[in-house]
């Protein structure tokens, strides 16, 4: 979401001092539509302008908990249940860690057919404010009225008076099938209405057990049979679920700022076959990690340095900024950000065929600035790392003291590691065994178990 010159004069009441364990959200992901460059291109220019290129600007109970997400055409998105008002209406909305806002549809949105929409008129405890507001991106802009209401994530978490923006006008392909909306979970620098995000309400009104947030995500792509919505993988809150990972997890601070924006960390090193490649050190490494981005986006020189190391890749000249390479070709990539490497699967280097008997195909790393370079001392991002990348990882976001953690999955989350857990044939099967399993919290505080995963992935 960019920044626009609001200024919002409320106040978070959060009413309650619960005390609870960290919950896990199984997350949802839709399964995978036959896409072309066309589409693909789109999702660049949203991510450009999501980050500031080429778009114009825009004026304690402590818990945690594990929560199941919906895996969204084949790995396009990540999404979860999120609850408003009083009685609680439910809507599906896209887990952002690259922006900081809520918002949702709003009954007045004509363009919203097909859509849960939120109603004020149904909630006991919706407070209009007088503000309006437009949020414009490369591919399409929401606009609405802003909010206060009580929002409330999985089984433990509720905020009281939470600030979100109610969209009464949606461009019709900026957010997928039935989604009605994106929770923010980035840090409320960066928040179009200048108020307090979701995330960070909850860890001021201490229902928090740890301040982290974690993210294990399926991959369909690969799989020829994915449904529209498939098993997204789990997104805890409030700590990190330790049988979805193996061994250490690897934490990295946020480069210091008086005040914390995106999730970001300087990219230290790319190998690309086996070779490293030579990237850029200065303000064009800095990285916002993004769990509302398909791709891979990165600074034209760098993007270009990555395929040419790839032989017979070439610039997709009907969509600039991508590239082909042949289908045959296994792309090895790993990234570093300061220590281990972390290898990105082929599966996800390939986001397909360019034409059904066509033997070139799509790569997942684009670039974000088409030729723009970053100004020195600027704190926007040169490169983000979306899905392609985090699908092969356990992520952690931690926010005391501000740093991201990167491990290597357990067998039962699909990895290689020595985690307990039996992996199946498919990710099907690996998500299907987590309605079986106990979640081991990170912290266990006023001697509460920690939530089982009941709902069906």
């Amino acid at each position: 979401m960019l920044p626009l010159s609001l200024l919002i004069s409320l106040t978070a009441l959060p009413v309650f001092s619960l005390i609870v364990d960290p919950i896990h959200v199984p997350l949802a992901r839709r399964s995978r539509s036959n896409y072309g460059i066309e589409h693909y291109a789109k999702v660049a220019d949203n991510l450009r302008a999501k980050y500031h290129y080429n778009a114009p600007q825009t004026s304690r109970r402590r818990a945690v908990e594990g929560i199941p997400m919906i895996n969204q055409n084949s790995d396009s998105s990540y999404l979860a249940p999120l609850y408003i008002g009083t009685p609680p209406q439910e809507f599906e909305v896209v887990l952002d860690t690259g922006s900081a806002d809520l918002w949702v549809t709003d009954s007045a949105c004509r363009s919203c057919t097909g859509r849960t929409v939120y109603d004020p008129a149904r909630s006991s405890t919706a407070q209009q404010s007088r503000l309006t507001t437009t949020i414009t991106y490369g591919s399409g802009s929401v606009s609405g009225t802003v909010f206060q209401d009580t929002v409330r994530l999985g089984s433990n978490f509720t905020v009281q008076q939470q600030t979100f923006l109610a969209v009464d006008t949606l461009s019709d392909e900026l957010i997928e099938g039935g989604v009605s909306g994106i929770l923010g979970l980035a840090f409320g620098a960066i928040a179009a209405t200048r108020d307090t995000p979701f995330w960070q309400n909850l860890w001021n009104a201490n229902q928090l057990t740890s301040p982290e947030m974690s993210f294990w995500l399926t991959r369909f792509s690969n799989v020829t049979t994915a449904r529209p919505n498939e098993p997204g993988g789990i997104f805890t809150i409030g700590g990190r679920n330790t049988s979805l990972y193996s061994g250490d997890i690897e934490f990295l601070d946020l480069p210091a700022t008086p005040v914390p924006s995106f999730w970001a960390l300087p990219l230290r090193r790319v190998t690309v076959q086996g070779r490293t490649v030579s990237i850029s050190t200065q303000n064009g490494a800095l990285t916002a990690i993004d769990t509302g981005t398909t791709l891979i986006g990165g600074p034209s020189a760098d993007v270009q340095a990555i395929w040419n190391a790839i032989p017979g890749a070439e610039p997709a000249t009907s969509s600039p900024g991508f590239w082909y390479y042949p289908c045959s070709t296994s792309v090895n990539i790993t990234l570093s950000f300061g220590g281990r490497s972390w290898p990105i699967s082929p599966d996800d280097m390939n986001l397909g065929r360019i034409s059904l008997l066509g033997d070139r195909c799509l790569g997942s790393i684009f670039d974000l600035g088409l030729g723009i370079n970053i100004p020195t001392g600027s704190s926007t991002p040169g490169w983000v790392i979306g899905d392609t990348f985090l699908k092969n990882v356990y992520s952690v976001f931690r926010a005391n003291p501000p740093s991201i953690g990167f491990a290597e999955l357990s067998t039962l989350a699909g990895g290689s590691g020595t985690s307990p857990g039996n992996l199946g044939s498919d990710t099907r099967s690996s998500a299907q065994n987590l309605s079986k399993i106990s979640f081991i919290p990170f912290m266990l505080l006023s001697g509460l178990s920690l939530l089982l995963l009941s709902q069906q992935l």
